[in-house]
């Protein structure tokens, strides 16, 4: 048995959707989105998928049910979890609800750099990231709406409700930083910053 591959979500959401039922790798994408978890999972490339799988049966956590053929998939592999892949689903879950990861999204990365922006450029990249923001807001909140008045119990929906959150709470600390540009309470020139940077050496 080969080592088992590091936990990511994809890896994990994969283990997750066979514990449902047997799959092939179309079936797991098409449950991945009809669930809405491309919302928190990347499987932007079918590529990703394909990859994650082979790990996954390399490692012996899935295995071959069977292979087919039909008109429309001229050969299709349909996958199943296994006893060590079930237990793997249930050790990498607990870990990923219990332990906090560093995971180094793009935008605080971003924001360690702003003094290469003059204060009207970060306002005005800010502006944008707060329009997109009410636009997604907007959406998960209707999302949540539907899934409410569907009668879905609250547990399947509540990366959703995470999402939605903490959506909401970078939308309104984007809004008080922009506050703050327009009120003059947050300004900075080049030659202080570079003053700074020569007191460090």
């Amino acid at each position: 048995m080969s080592t088992a591959p590091r936990s990511s979500p994809l890896a994990l959401t994969v283990l997750a959707l066979l514990h449902y039922k047997p799959l092939h790798p179309y079936g797991v994408q098409r449950l991945l989105k009809e669930w809405g978890k491309d919302q928190v999972v990347n499987v932007g490339q079918r590529a990703g998928l394909y990859r994650t799988m082979d790990r996954l049966l390399e490692a012996e956590l899935i295995a071959v049910r069977e292979t087919g053929r039909d008109a429309q998939y001229p050969e299709r592999t349909v996958y199943e979890v296994t006893d060590a892949g079930s237990k793997t689903a249930h050790r990498w879950l607990d870990e990923m609800l219990a332990t906090p990861k560093q995971e180094f999204p793009a935008f605080p990365a971003a924001l360690s750099l702003l003094m290469l922006l003059t204060p009207e450029a970060m306002a005005d990249a800010l502006t944008r990231r707060a329009a997109a923001l009410e636009a997604a807001l907007a959406t998960y909140e209707a999302d949540l709406a539907q899934e409410a008045e569907s009668g879905l119990p609250r547990i399947a929906a509540l990366e959703s409700e995470y999402v939605r959150t903490m959506t909401a709470a970078e939308l309104a600390w984007v809004r008080g930083v922009l506050t703050d540009l327009a009120a003059g309470r947050l300004e900075w020139s080049p030659e202080e910053l570079l003053a700074m940077a020569n007191e460090d050496e």
